[in-house]
């Protein structure tokens, strides 16, 4: 069953008086559970449809389902509620607040939460997610005192606290060494293996695009590879490294 739908999502930004068109017809269908890596360059136009996946932007025109929701014409309230309850994001950079807990960062978005928690039990939810990525004993650390692959661990864990059906990864691994990009992606192939969450990894690296099920490839605003039923390259089998016959179109 399809997680997302877009049919011809169009972007026009207005600077001035000239039109940048950046998206130009964009139609995709991602299914529930997949794990996809949406790649392209820079200026290909894979932030913005990155943002407009995430409701942080609308389209110009076109139609966004997210489980069956239209989306692309709601408010900026109505974006930002659909957001806190259904998406959670993962950033090159980490955000995390520099000067608070490890704990207290991946508990943040419940702030933001209509669930009503208690202190305890958001803390609960919180600790199990930590030691979920493996740094419960680390959960008095302030993100200073983590290391770098230490501190994306801390930030998949606060994605996860509002239990998202999807996860926007945009290029996790960008400021990690090759040894601690490995441990991140095959963490996202867990979460995506085990607990069926659906994850989009935003990339320009062909090498962490290949530890996802699917490749969807993005060019000058529009998708290059795959079809709108939700095509793209299959990757056969997640994968450490890249071999021609892993791909299949």
């Amino acid at each position: 069953m399809p997680l997302i739908e877009l049919r011809d999502i169009c972007k026009t930004y207005h600077i001035g008086e000239l039109d940048v068109p950046v998206l130009k017809g964009v139609s995709l269908s991602v299914n529930e559970g997949e794990l996809v890596a949406l790649m392209g360059a820079s200026g290909s136009g894979k932030s913005t449809l990155m943002n407009i996946l995430g409701c942080l932007d609308h389209p110009t025109s076109g139609e966004y389902r997210l489980g069956g929701q239209e989306v692309s014409r709601l408010s900026a309230d109505g974006r930002a509620l659909l957001r806190n309850q259904k998406i959670g994001f993962i950033f090159q950079n980490f955000n995390l607040l520099p000067r608070t807990s490890a704990l207290e960062n991946v508990m943040l978005p419940l702030s933001y939460t209509l669930e009503g928690l208690s202190d305890r039990e958001a803390q609960d939810r919180a600790m199990t997610l930590l030691d979920r990525v493996g740094l419960s004993e680390r959960s008095h650390h302030e993100p200073s005192q983590l290391s770098g692959g230490q501190q994306q661990r801390v930030a998949i864990a606060r994605s996860l606290i509002n239990r998202p059906s999807l996860l926007l990864a945009d290029e996790p691994t960008g400021n990690l060494d090759s040894r601690t990009s490995a441990e991140v992606l095959h963490m996202f192939q867990e979460l995506n293996q085990q607990e069926a969450i659906t994850i989009i990894i935003v990339t320009h690296d062909l090498q962490v695009a290949m530890h996802a099920k699917k490749i969807v490839r993005i060019s000058d605003g529009q998708i290059v590879d795959g079809d709108p039923s939700g095509g793209g390259l299959q990757v056969g089998g997640i994968v450490e490294g890249y071999e021609s016959s892993d791909v299949t179109t």
